[in-house]
């Protein structure tokens, strides 16, 4: 055996001291990064699958006491091991958990698991896990053949009187809730169907590649997937991850969600009852979101529309902001992007002409035409996808295309999605690309 110097093995140990208490992070590794995985190279954990956690108004906190919620996400690439991120972040008192299960699904519909792939997750080695108030939660590597574009289930045992002050409003994937700990049969009776997720933002695998890695799509209700068939996961980043392949695929698009406000809905309007699901700015969770998810590599920018139309109708008026503002917010994310080491690529506003929400404006357009000139032309985007062009009528450019649209003219349907997916350029994500 070749001898090994003191201060080597030293620096091995710091080295894995610093990788067991980074967790999850964009530089996941193995505790020993020198030690083969069992696909003959080092550990490379590569974000599968993420959603944006928000806090839920007041009015409309769901509460679970004794009860499973069984959770269905849909993954992008595969691995041979994986994790969970359970998520406390906006509560005000710790989360406890009881047995926490994943499987794969058995069949292409429903929440029912294919009892042999069945395995209880892990906590620091305890099958339970108390969640910190404010805080997520990383479980212990759980070895599971996981294929690519596959359904996990994601199964969460809450024992006690708890509401649900964590969550992802916007699923369009049905769960189900179900009484007492069911977390490991096969099919459970549903007392209760829900489009959300709750207490769960994460899932991360040990890719069998060594150079893979993951893009963020960060983004508002577009990128979430509204309007989009329930169940069909047919949102823009499901089907990016279908022609990639090769490379994880992470949506953490929100619903109403803005580049350079939290939400703050007017006193006494309707919408008190549902901003805190618009969640918080991109500039505030773009280190949460993005630099925290493991293996990320590239971020798609698409935001800005809600900046223009939130304010006098969701928000106060004075909330309102100029094209200058919004490109400086696009800079920050571009310049927090470079200084991580991530490739970034600006995606140009969608149109939204005649839209139902009350969103256009003459002064919104200028300003919407404004933005995507300096996305398409200013250079500092790596890379620039023109959603704009790729979804607008010829007809009259100011709307989308009629075949595109899902009734309400801001948001593209299914075939909107798919045509948003396919102008990507997949060359951005090859290994050693450079856009």
């Amino acid at each position: 055996m070749p001898y090994t110097p003191l201060w080597r093995r030293r620096a091995a140990v710091l080295v894995s001291a610093l990788v067991l208490l980074s967790g999850w992070t964009a530089t996941s590794a193995s505790a020993d990064p020198a030690k083969p995985s069992a696909g003959g190279g080092p550990d490379n954990w590569v974000g599968t699958w993420a959603s944006v956690p928000t806090a839920t108004p007041a009015t409309a906190t769901p509460v679970l006491h004794d009860q499973t919620i069984r959770q269905v996400v849909h993954t992008s690439i595969g691995g041979d091991q994986l994790r969970l991120r359970l998520t406390n972040e906006f509560g005000e008192t710790p989360l406890r958990l009881g047995e926490v299960h994943v499987a794969l699904r058995a069949g292409a519909s429903g929440t029912d698991i294919d009892p042999s792939t069945d395995r209880t997750v892990t906590f620091g080695g305890r099958t339970s896990a108390t969640v910190p108030a404010g805080a997520p939660m990383i479980s212990d590597p759980v070895p599971l053949a996981l294929p690519p574009r596959s359904d996990l289930v994601v199964s969460i045992h809450v024992p006690d009187r708890t509401p649900v002050s964590t969550l992802h409003a916007f699923s369009y994937q049905e769960n189900v809730v179900a009484e007492g700990d069911v977390t490991g049969d096969r099919t459970v009776e549903a007392t209760e169907t829900l489009t959300q997720w709750h207490f769960l933002s994460g899932v991360g695998v040990r890719a069998r590649s060594r150079v893979a890695d993951s893009v963020v799509a960060l983004g508002d209700s577009i990128t979430d997937g509204s309007e989009t068939e329930v169940n069909a996961n047919h949102r823009w980043p499901d089907l990016l991850a279908e022609r990639l392949g090769h490379t994880g695929v992470l949506n953490l698009g929100i619903a109403g969600n803005r580049l350079l406000h939290d939400p703050n809905p007017p006193e006494g309007s309707d919408a008190e009852d549902y901003a805190a699901f618009f969640g918080q700015s991109a500039l505030r969770r773009f280190d949460r979101d993005v630099l925290s998810q493991p293996g990320v590599g590239h971020v798609i920018v698409l935001l800005g529309v809600n900046d223009l139309g939130h304010p006098g109708t969701t928000a106060p008026i004075s909330e309102t902001v100029t094209a200058e503002e919004i490109i400086g917010a696009h800079r920050q994310l571009v310049t927090r992007a470079h200084a991580a080491g991530l490739r970034v690529y600006g995606g140009t506003i969608l149109p939204f002409k005649g839209d139902s929400l009350g969103f256009h404006t003459e002064e919104n357009e200028a300003k919407r035409q404004a933005v995507n000139e300096w996305i398409r032309t200013s250079g500092e985007y790596d890379a620039v996808i023109d959603f704009d062009e790729a979804l607008r009528d010829p007809e009259d450019p100011l709307r989308l295309r009629p075949d595109y649209d899902s009734g309400d003219g801001l948001h593209p349907n299914d075939a909107g999605m798919a045509a948003m997916a396919e102008v990507i350029p997949s060359r951005l994500f090859r290994p050693g690309a450079h856009g």
